[in-house]
């Protein structure tokens, strides 16, 4: 069997061990967004865990760990410590939870053993880099890391500046429009998006480096289409009466200068 084939078996082994002892987790909380936390974390430390399990010892793959290990804690630990200080569960659970009624508990456990499938998905692209056979590091791999730092300092900032706005006394109904925010509708989606890139740069000379194109592809996809931006404009258009024209001004993705009147 190749190298990956089982590093993705394994993976998803673990991730599904840990989602288990989440959804345990929720039961006593009754809160189901520590999921979000885990999933994170998960990836995090499946790339920790194929760097000391896949033979040889260059440097790459102890650098490609590092980048998932800041990337996957630093997310986990900000939703995670969002999470337990809000002490309500967030809304898209809550309406899953009064959708499922009776059957609420089953379908969460199936939904966080999806999440375990997802995690092992998205941690290939980061073993794959980790497999890259050339000597590190290239140019290639020096402008990968480039934008992972971009990335993650961006992300970092969107979400600090956030939360600073949601502690102000303007926040009641109201949209942050400043700094990154100013700029995109979603800075930190964005930031989180463009993570994904520094992989397949890293994979580069690898037969299956065209592989890490699905982590940038399928986040795309879900932060569009499924749990990202489509459910966070449908609930700020609900309750904020300012953010109709947010949208008319402020780029919805990518960040960009707001059209006049912005």
């Amino acid at each position: 069997m190749h190298p990956l084939a089982i590093a993705f078996a394994a993976g998803w082994l673990l991730a599904a061990s840990i989602m288990v002892g989440i959804w345990l987790l929720q039961r006593v909380t009754r809160n189901a967004g520590w999921v979000d936390a885990a999933w994170a974390g998960s990836i995090a430390g499946l790339g920790i865990l194929a760097a000391a399990c896949l033979p040889g010892l260059g440097p790459r793959r102890w650098w490609v760990a590092a980048m998932a290990a800041a990337w996957g804690g630093r997310l986990a630990l900000h939703i995670g410590l969002r999470t337990a200080a809000t002490g309500r569960e967030d809304s898209r659970y809550r309406h899953l939870r009064e959708q499922w009624g009776d059957r609420a508990q089953l379908e969460l456990f199936r939904f966080y053993q999806i999440q375990a499938f997802v995690a092992a998905l998205f941690a290939m692209p980061i073993v794959i880099a980790q497999m890259n056979p050339h000597p590190f590091p290239k140019a290639w791999d020096l402008i990968g890391l480039a934008i992972f730092a971009i990335a993650l300092c961006g992300e970092h900032l969107a979400d600090r500046q956030l939360a600073r706005f949601k502690q102000s006394k303007d926040a009641q109904n109201r949209t942050c429009r400043s700094g990154l925010w100013r700029y995109s509708r979603h800075p930190n989606y964005f930031f989180e998006w463009l993570h994904w890139w520094s992989y397949p740069l890293l994979s580069i000379g690898t037969m299956l480096g065209w592989l890490t194109l699905l982590g940038p592809a399928l986040m795309l996809y879900f932060l569009i289409k499924v749990t990202g931006i489509r459910i966070s404009e449908e609930r700020s258009l609900r309750s904020r009466p300012d953010y109709p024209e947010y949208v008319r001004t402020t780029s919805p993705f990518i960040p960009w200068p707001p059209k006049r009147g912005g």
